[in-house]
């Protein structure tokens, strides 16, 4: 997805169509463009059309997508499988791969490297027609996603049936258990806890959702947290997934004053680690596969970068480990 934002001047004297607002700019975009990928305008954080007529000190806002392909291809690009049958297959993702075609990264994602791992042809997508047909095209085998900077488990589905079924655990969060590791910037509160909260997007930055306790806005939110041992003010920590948010863990994290090691949307760059890239990691999955009455347990072995991170945390600080009675 590609974002552009302008504010429009103070001193400007006229008033004008947006459209023609933007094209007159020197980073600005075409008619043509904005007619063909826009997805999204805001003009002081309320949604407008191309014709609206802006006038100075606007805060313009606009969310667009490259041309869609007319296919989705097959790739071959290596992948670490950690389990597969007839109905599924278990990957543990590496940091950096998207997980399905999208504006920005139509190739190189892990359905592209699943197509040709299991031997599919091209995909033709639509471009017209009802959004869950035009998406359903884009994510062949998904069930559920991980952000393109984390790393780890990720179950998919090899036919029809079987992504329904994994889809309705997912859905209502039965018979499944994600968890995840991060290593974040700062202490938590307690040792243990549960974050509530619902979730929205962030109307002062289009890439970030945000935390608010107003259960009116936005979607519900629920994480559970363990600290498993502090370095310093850094922590290593176990997460679960209650709900499945967009970027639910970030936000999170950073709620609690604890952003994740790495998060460059929702933390600054760190002077102790300043190379970090995002330290989360989908360590292990639980969950009933088709077919089966008891549950399956998949783990993904710990990155390279966790480990070259911990190394360092060990050799600047003394371990510490938060008291039960803390939490």
């Amino acid at each position: 997805m590609h974002y552009f934002s302008v504010k429009v001047p103070e001193d400007y004297t006229e008033t004008q169509r947006l459209d023609s607002y933007i094209a007159t700019l020197p980073n600005g975009m075409n008619r043509s463009k904005l007619k063909s990928g826009v997805t999204e305008i805001l003009v002081n954080g309320k949604n407008r059309k191309l014709s609206f007529k802006v006038k100075a000190g606007d805060q313009i806002d606009i969310r667009w997508e490259d041309s869609i392909p007319d296919d989705i291809e097959a790739q071959d690009i290596p992948l670490d499988i950690v389990y597969e049958d007839d109905d599924v297959c278990v990957v543990n993702k590496e940091q950096g791969m998207v997980t399905h075609p999208a504006c920005g990264n139509w190739t190189g994602t892990l359905v592209n490297a699943l197509l040709y791992h299991w031997g599919r042809e091209s995909i033709p997508q639509l471009k017209e027609g009802k959004e869950s047909e035009i998406l359903l095209r884009r994510r062949p085998g998904i069930v559920h996603r991980l952000d393109k900077e984390t790393s780890g488990i990720i179950i998919t589905a090899k036919n029809r049936d079987a992504e329904e079924y994994l889809q309705e655990q997912f859905r209502h969060r039965r018979n499944m258990t994600k968890e995840y590791i991060a290593i974040c910037c700062g202490r938590p509160p307690s040792r243990s806890g549960i974050i509530r909260t619902n979730i929205i997007r962030d109307p002062k930055h289009r890439r970030r959702f945000k935390a608010v306790m107003d259960e009116t806005q936005g979607k519900y939110a629920e994480t559970a947290y363990t600290c498993i041992a502090c370095y310093g003010q850094y922590s290593l920590m176990v997460l679960h997934l209650h709900t499945g948010r967009t970027h639910q863990i970030r936000v999170h994290m950073k709620h609690l004053n604890c952003p994740i090691l790495g998060d460059d949307i929702y933390y600054k760059k760190d002077s102790t680690f300043p190379n970090a890239t995002l330290m989360l990691h989908a360590r292990m999955l639980k969950i009933v596969l088709p077919g089966q009455k008891e549950q399956s347990v998949f783990i993904a072995r710990i990155p390279e970068r966790f480990i070259q991170v911990e190394k360092r945390l060990k050799k600047l600080f003394k371990k510490t480990v938060m008291d039960k009675k803390d939490s």
